[in-house]
This record gives C-alpha cells, structure tokens and sequence, in this order.
C-alpha cells in the first residue's frame, strides 16, 4: 500500500519550487499554528492596491449633486476625523472605491473600518463596517 505524502514541492519546468502542496489532513492538524505565522508575513509584504484615484476623479467630472463636494470623512467606530481626506499629511483615511453613481468608500487607517459615503441627490449618508480579519 502506498503511503500517502502530506507535503508536495512544487516545481516549474526549469527546476525552480514556486510552491508546496500541503494535504487537507496535514493543514487540518497545523493551521491554528501556522495561519498567524502567514498572515503576520503577508501583512507585512503586501503591497497595498493604489487608491482608485480615476473613479474618484471620474467622480469629479460628473458631480450633479445640488451641494458642494464634501471632503470630510469621520470614523464612528474610533472617532478618527478629517476635514479634507486628501489634504491629510500623515493621511487618515485612504480611499478604497468610489463611483460616479456618488458611492465612496474608505478605510480607516487607525482601526481599519470601513467608512461608506451614499451620495444621494438632496443628502448623503455614512455608515462604518468593523474591519474584519476573515471573512
């Protein structure tokens, strides 16, 4: 009877290892162990996405709302604040979607929410998400 391999290398056609094959079993009995350990490197390894600075100026382009463009954004969750996101040196918040519809999205960069901005024609609403680490 052939034993069954828990851990498979992974290589490309030249010979290089650009992965590792972990059985379910064997992910089953470490990844309490192992999971903080990778999400500890790849927080520290990630690059973050860019902001979508084209949305938000598409945005712009086509503002039709009967009040000004607002630039402040506050955080319900820590009481994180600003008056104008983008003028912000160290930035408070970090523009995460926003589309010409008048939706805006941004992440708090103290706790990690998620701060949403509905731009409706006559009003706007906020609402905060709690920064989840898994989904």
């Amino acid at each position: 009877m052939k034993k069954k391999k828990d851990i498979t290398a992974l290589y490309d056609k030249q010979g290089n290892m650009f992965g590792m094959f972990i059985s379910p079993e064997l992910w089953a009995a470490i990844h309490k162990d192992v999971q903080p350990i990778i999400d500890r490197y790849l927080e520290k390894t990630r690059t973050p996405l860019p902001e979508p600075m084209d949305d938000w100026n598409r945005l712009m382009d086509f503002w039709d709302f009967a009040y000004e463009v607002d630039m402040d954004v506050t955080c319900d969750l820590c009481g994180n604040t600003t008056q104008d996101w983008q003028a912000d040196d160290p930035r408070k918040f970090r523009l995460k979607a926003a589309n010409i519809g008048g939706l805006t999205c941004f992440e708090c960069l103290a706790c990690k929410a998620r701060v949403t901005k509905q731009h409706f024609k006559d009003k706007i609403t906020c609402f905060c998400t709690p920064f989840c680490d898994h989904k």
